[in-house]
């Protein structure tokens, strides 16, 4: 069994920062890629950063300059720091890995449970 576990979402005022985490636990052989993604009420999932296993990065446009993405592989823990934070970042923010489990053939995907992230005006 493999589980996702975020945390650090919270309440922040606008122009403020948080700090998410997303810890990988279980029978996991290899993680490949890491993310976050975030769904707004009424709004389709959408991506927000990515991070290979060798720390190359990606970022939605709307994203980029404020928002970073790392990861420690030693702890199978994927971090986004968010910085200049608006309302309309207001979400709940989801992490994602692609995992190898050990005596399994393939990569698949897991997702956390989701965390809250609200920006008040």
């Amino acid at each position: 069994q493999v589980q996702l576990v975020e945390s650090g979402g919270g309440l922040v005022q606008a122009g403020g920062s948080l700090r998410l985490s997303c810890a990988a636990s279980g029978s996991i052989f290899s993680i490949n890629g890491m993310g976050w993604y975030r769904q707004a009420p009424g709004l389709q999932r959408e991506l927000v950063a990515t991070i290979t296993s060798g720390g190359s990065t990606n970022y939605a446009d709307s994203m980029k300059g404020r928002f970073t993405i790392s990861r420690d592989n030693a702890k199978n823990t994927v971090y986004l720091q968010m910085n200049r934070l608006k309302p309309e970042d207001t979400a709940v923010y989801y992490c994602n890995a692609r995992i190898r489990r050990t005596g399994w053939l393939g990569e698949y995907d897991y997702w956390g449970q989701g965390t809250q992230v609200t920006v008040s005006s």
